[in-house]
């Protein structure tokens, strides 16, 4: 299995330019590390939708493999989302990457998940599930606290209403947590539809104490928590998975560069990857 790191979290500034240097930034240290592959949200289309290629180059210069775009839809203009993915994948695929996770972009804590939002939700994944594949890329969709995709029988709903053809999934090991899921069993449940894995640890003594957004300020580096890793290593090897495996941290303990030399460390001495 190969190992990445998402970047996401190292653009602090939208400014175009001041964009592209912490996206330099975020290539060069994740290099440094031992990362050769990375991953960062869609948003980063924007700044070089005109020319794919300046990011290919920065890519290439940094040494690293830009593997997988995150995007988010929205559900309020479902024929928008369909389009805003579609865009997003034809950049993904025009700079190299293989994979295009993607979520609902936000349901609500407290608003109860109703079939017409996972009927929505389905159908923008099935259709730009379509055409990515059209285009060589793979569409894998990411549980996610606060979502209408999150819990057991959410994933169950949604799997059974998207075509394996065309909808892969991303399980996520903090967020499965969040849900009261085990990672492993969700692996086994979802088997040959895993086509990319996220990796967080979860302090769940600090879980059990959060409320509502909180719950995500649990998530740490790799080894920081109570995540059993060693068993969705040897989940994913069952089921046959030989893909990414990449770290993700919303909010890093210290810094982003502490916080993946922390999980590199961890995925190096503990998992042997």
């Amino acid at each position: 299995m190969k190992v990445a790191y998402t970047g996401w979290t190292w653009i602090s500034n939208r400014e175009p330019e001041a964009a592209k240097k912490l996206l330099r930034q975020s290539f060069v240290e994740c290099k440094f590390l031992g990362y050769d592959y990375v991953e960062n949200f869609a948003f980063i289309r924007d700044y070089y939708a005109d020319n794919p290629q300046e990011l290919v180059e920065l890519a290439r210069q940094c040494g690293v493999e830009l593997v997988n775009l995150y995007g988010h839809f929205k559900l309020d203009d479902v024929e928008a989302a369909i389009e805003t993915g579609k865009k997003q994948v034809e950049f993904l695929a025009a700079v190299g990457g293989k994979w295009y996770n993607c979520q609902n972009s936000g349901y609500g804590d407290d608003i109860p998940v109703t079939t017409e939002a996972l009927d929505q939700i389905s159908r923008i994944a099935n259709e730009v599930g379509r055409h990515a594949k059209s285009l060589g890329v793979t569409l894998c969709f990411h549980p996610h606290y606060g979502t209408c995709v999150f819990s057991q029988s959410d994933i169950d709903y949604f799997a059974a209403h998207t075509d394996p053809e065309y909808v892969s999934f991303c399980p996520d090991t903090a967020h499965t947590t969040l849900a009261g899921i085990d990672p492993v069993a969700l692996i086994h449940q979802l088997g040959k539809r895993i086509a990319f894995v996220h990796l967080k640890d979860v302090d769940t003594y600090a879980l059990s104490k959060a409320e509502g957004r909180a719950k995500m300020a649990t998530f740490r580096a790799l080894g920081h928590g109570t995540v059993n890793f060693p068993a969705i290593k040897a989940a994913l090897e069952e089921e046959g998975y030989d893909g990414v495996l990449c770290v993700e941290l919303d909010r890093p303990e210290v810094c982003n560069f502490h916080s993946a030399e922390v999980s590199r460390i961890y995925l190096r001495d503990v998992l042997g990857l």
